[in-house]
């Protein structure tokens, strides 16, 4: 007679196997968890310096307005706004106005900041869009071929090219681009995000502000045309620095990635070496780059304030800019704040995409 006494069911897994699937899910959301509140000192540390920082130049209303106004009226003017009171209370109640939604009003146009994000963030979100599809097209296929040619003389151009890409100005590279194929040969246009006659068309109450989207819900070809013809330019100037970046880690995580035992296992049973780079060792290159994307949005941002000045793509980096020149710093100050917030909030979808994909990131 045969007892079943201590026998497990056979559609359970072992006690073992349970406890390590119970344990990675619990390694999991305390990662996350931890990503998510570093958050908070990020964005706080951030919002501290640009606070002090327009701080140390004076009075915001003194800075905008002084020389508009008579004294008396400036006085007025920063009794009325609180800024005659001491600058750490200034401070506590900016994060008390921040934690409310609440990111200033601006004094050239009287808007609130998160208004002026809504309004004019689409265009960046569609230029930095538009950037990194370029720099996954140039950069990943880029690096794959300098793995593949490794120490040879097609690696060593395409690595001093990585490095060109990213070293360059882009306010130079931007004019340089401009000169040759706007002035010179005439292929592209110079600037905008497109031609008057389309943007009078996109400019509608239900659009959504990213022009190729409201181009394609017009079911216009040349509508679509003209604002990819008017992207190019700003998105090869912009993207080309973020390609130079994945070209190099693709390049180095493919060559780590290489020399692997499982690699060498295939190479053994006589597998090319061009599917050894695109089955094997590609994938897990990959890894590193969406590691790295969050960081590539706060550089692409910072990048949009040169790019859209220089192509005059009425983006948020093109706002920002006018607002320096017009020494608003109360708007200053809360777009780069917003900005904080969803480079931190990017960074930690980015984080939670990569824990995902690679579970050796949660320890």
């Amino acid at each position: 007679m045969t007892s079943d006494v201590g026998v497990a069911p056979v559609d359970q897994p072992p006690p073992s196997l349970a406890v390590r699937r119970g344990k990675g899910g619990s390694v999991l959301w305390r990662y996350l968890l931890i990503r998510f509140l570093l958050i908070i000192p990020t964005v706080l540390i951030l919002v501290t310096i640009v606070f002090f920082l327009i701080r140390l130049t004076g009075d915001p209303i003194t800075a905008s307005l002084g020389g508009r106004l008579t004294a008396a009226q400036l006085q007025e003017r920063i009794h009325e706004a609180g800024f005659d009171r001491p600058v750490f209370v200034q401070y506590l109640e900016y994060l008390g106005q921040i934690l409310q939604g609440n990111f200033g009003t601006t004094f050239t146009d009287n808007q609130p900041v998160t208004q002026v994000v809504l309004t004019y963030g689409t265009a960046t979100f569609e230029l930095v869009a538009y950037s990194l599809v370029i720099a996954f097209i140039v950069g990943i296929p880029l690096g794959l071929v300098a793995a593949a040619t490794r120490d040879k003389t097609s690696d060593a151009v395409l690595r001093v090219s990585a490095i060109f890409f990213y070293a360059t100005p882009v306010f130079f590279s931007g004019l340089v681009a401009k000169l040759i194929f706007s002035v010179w040969l005439g292929w592209l246009p110079v600037s905008g995000r497109a031609d008057v006659r389309t943007e009078i068309a996109l400019t509608r109450e239900d659009g959504t502000g990213i022009y190729l989207i409201d181009a394609i819900a017009t079911g216009n070809p040349a509508y679509v045309q003209d604002v990819l013809l008017h992207a190019i330019l700003p998105a090869l100037t912009l993207g080309l620095l973020t390609a130079g970046i994945f070209l190099r880690l693709v390049r180095t995580n493919v060559i780590g990635t290489h020399n692997m035992q499982y690699v060498d296992a295939a190479r053994s049973r006589g597998v090319s070496e061009y599917r050894l780079i695109r089955k094997h060792a590609y994938r897990p290159a990959l890894i590193p780059i969406i590691t790295v994307i969050g960081l590539q949005i706060a550089l692409l941002l910072g990048g949009a304030v040169l790019t859209e000045t220089t192509f005059e793509w009425q983006g948020l980096g093109y706002q920002l800019f006018e607002y320096l020149q017009a020494r608003d710093f109360i708007a200053v100050q809360g777009i780069v704040a917003m900005i904080a917030i969803i480079v931190a909030l990017t960074n930690f979808v980015v984080d939670v995409i990569a824990a995902f994909l690679d579970p050796r990131l949660r320890f």
